[in-house]
């Protein structure tokens, strides 16, 4: 069971409550803060306020009012530009000195537009998307790669502490995004080097349980084969990070690499992979399942 760090209680706002964001904010309203939240879906924010207690508001602007943080986890750019921005928006009701903390996988470009809305305002904004998946949501263990200022993240990352096991700022205004873009760079590669080895593994003959855990203890070993090797041998992807969540995420890090002339042909590849899975009705099933593609 997740224990919290002795931290003042503060007043905080949580907008938007989906598979990763309900569990986060009831980490802050179990760690002690005094929580607000808002969702698209009111009755999802009622559900919320009846098992944790706290409060719901039915705008962001609402929600943001009196709050000293204002986390957020959406969608996508235009998701966060809607309870950012405008006269419903979380800047109009957040006080001066207010930190506004996204946990959104969004893209640089929108960190660093939203970091500017909110200093015109005398707000402080901070990028921080997450890794770790659901689990590490409802185990209030996931890792936060943070852009921005010294002093709103410092000022934050107490709090953070709430659902993560590690809170690290990484450089300016936009770079807590592009940490995560090489995140996914990284998972998308890895998954599909696995998919293949079972793949082949599988066609070999081989017992690939037994294999998964033999190579485990060597040079192979990641999180992927630890958490995801076995199901995958099993042909079970019900559950974890959606290929669709994926595709959006390769999609950032595809147009930020032809921004930055970064050459990715492994990672285009395998976006394009997970449109063949797509493509089987995959869409809601976990990034494991390249493999599904391979039998």
């Amino acid at each position: 069971m997740k224990t919290y760090d002795s931290t003042p209680a503060r007043r905080v706002a949580f907008l938007g409550l989906g598979v990763m964001g309900y569990p986060m904010a009831g980490h802050l309203a179990r760690a002690g803060h005094q929580v607000t939240v808002y969702n698209r879906s009111a009755a999802k924010a009622q559900a919320w306020v009846s098992e944790h207690g706290g409060k719901s508001a039915s705008t962001p602007r609402e929600a943001a009012a009196g709050a000293e943080f204002v986390f957020a986890c959406v969608g996508n750019d235009d998701d966060l530009r809607s309870i950012v921005l405008g006269a419903d928006g979380a800047l109009a009701g957040m006080a001066e000195g207010a930190v506004f903390v996204d946990h959104t996988t969004a893209s640089a470009e929108v960190a660093r537009e939203l970091c500017g809305a909110a200093r015109t305002l005398g707000l402080r904004f901070v990028d921080a998307p997450v890794s770790g998946g659901q689990g590490g949501a409802v185990n209030g263990a996931l890792t936060v790669m943070c852009g921005g200022d010294e002093a709103p993240f410092e000022a934050m990352k107490p709090v953070a502490m709430a659902f993560s096991k590690a809170v690290t700022l990484v450089g300016g205004s936009g770079a807590g995004q592009l940490a995560k873009m090489v995140n996914q760079v990284c998972i998308a590669g890895l998954v599909q080097a696995l998919s293949e080895g079972i793949a082949f593994g599988t066609k070999a003959g081989l017992d690939m349980k037994q294999v998964l855990e033999v190579i485990g203890k060597g040079a192979a070993q990641s999180w992927q084969m630890d958490n995801r090797g076995k199901t995958m041998v099993e042909d079970q992807f019900e559950f974890g990070f959606a290929v669709d969540w994926m595709r959006k995420d390769l999609g950032l890090v595809l147009d930020e690499a032809r921004r930055n002339g970064a050459r990715l042909p492994v990672t285009a590849l395998v976006d394009q992979f997970y449109a063949d899975v797509q493509a089987l009705g995959g869409r809601r099933w976990d990034t494991s399942s390249l493999l599904r593609r391979l039998k």
